[in-house]
């Protein structure tokens, strides 16, 4: 059940150290190691005995083979619904970071953003008894609200919100709310945004009602809205015909994918940015820092979310109260993607 090293015992038989050797070793309970090794509360002294015998004789738990027989595993279950992202990745980086500090291990399962797979993973991870699912959300379905209350698995959605599951979400309403803020101040009044799907009620509903909310305070205001996929070359060719048809002084991009394929539609049309169109994102991702112009987007701090959604899903594990909604940080960063209009007029 166990990876060890060999432990001579006091009588001088040669064996594989036992969760009850490196209690007896420490002079505590088996239940005061096992806690510990779950991460559980632990008095500080106890921590570091433990941690010493544990160094000395390369005690190493299998949280695998542990799940065969244990009714509570130190497993935590990730649903991602795309492996190819940004966002994915840093939010990944942080979960593991923080479960490996309190001795809980992640188990990555990816829909490929198919909504019915990504249901059948939560019941795939039930049957191996993770200790609970942190679902990186796109949509939240009947499907998804039935999985979750048979299974009886604690859950923290991250990116979307839902009445009966906690969740941690991302400023997307108050963050597009700025940018509309900001781009009005630059003088910008012929304005096209291009977004994703209302299904998905973050990215594709929020980041659309904040914008349209900063922009109604300004009557003098043309603009329309229009809608993409997550994929960069569908939002190339949706620029394209927003160009043709509306040719707006800004886009403002649901994404910093959507943003880079705006982009490249711009310059596939000879306009200079930002000059002649500018461009807004949404993520903050390193590329848009080094690209030329830089692009000017709301930075979400993918990684330190990460880290929070799973702080807050040991709380629960451990029956600690929690809020139901956790906002992660954000902040607009600006470069030199969208162009100042009423400077140009002084």
């Amino acid at each position: 059940m166990y990876t060890y090293l060999k432990y001579i015992s006091e009588h001088g038989d040669e064996r594989m150290t036992t969760i009850t050797d490196i209690a007896q070793m420490a002079g505590v309970a088996k239940s005061t190691v096992s806690r510990y090794l779950n991460g559980g509360s632990v008095s500080y002294e106890t921590k570091k005995k433990i941690e010493n015998i544990i160094s000395k004789t390369g005690y190493t738990p299998n949280a695998f083979a542990q799940s065969l027989k244990a009714k509570k595993t130190n497993i935590i279950g990730v649903i991602v619904p795309r492996l190819d992202s940004y966002a994915t990745s840093q939010t990944l980086i942080g979960i593991d970071e923080k479960l490996k500090e309190r001795n809980y291990q992640m188990l990555v399962s990816n829909s490929n953003q198919n909504l019915e797979r990504e249901v059948e993973n939560i019941y795939t991870l039930a049957k191996q008894k993770v200790a609970a699912i942190i679902l990186l959300a796109v949509q939240i379905t009947d499907a998804h609200t039935e999985a979750f209350n048979k299974t009886q698995i604690p859950v923290i959605l991250v990116g979307q919100q839902h009445k009966e599951f906690h969740s941690l979400i991302h400023h997307d309403y108050k963050s597009a709310y700025d940018i509309g803020k900001y781009i009005l101040e630059k003088g910008h009044k012929r304005i096209a945004f291009l977004g994703v799907t209302e299904k998905d009620i973050a990215v594709g509903k929020q980041r659309k009602e904040g914008l349209k909310q900063a922009l109604a305070k300004e009557k003098d205001c043309k603009v329309k809205y229009y809608e993409t996929s997550f994929n960069m070359m569908e939002a190339l060719n949706k620029a394209k015909i927003i160009i043709e048809d509306f040719n707006p002084s800004i886009i403002v991009c649901a994404t910093d994918n959507i943003a880079l394929g705006t982009l490249k539609a711009a310059y596939s049309k000879e306009l200079q940015i930002p000059q002649q169109l500018s461009i807004t994102g949404f993520g903050g991702y390193e590329v848009t820092g080094v690209i030329h112009p830089g692009l000017t987007t709301v930075k979400y701090y993918y990684k330190e979310a990460g880290k929070m959604a799973a702080d807050l899903i040991l709380r629960l594990i451990n029956s600690e109260r929690i809020e139901k909604i956790t906002f992660s940080n954000y902040e607009l960063i600006e470069r030199e993607s969208v162009y100042n209009l009423l400077a140009c007029k002084l």
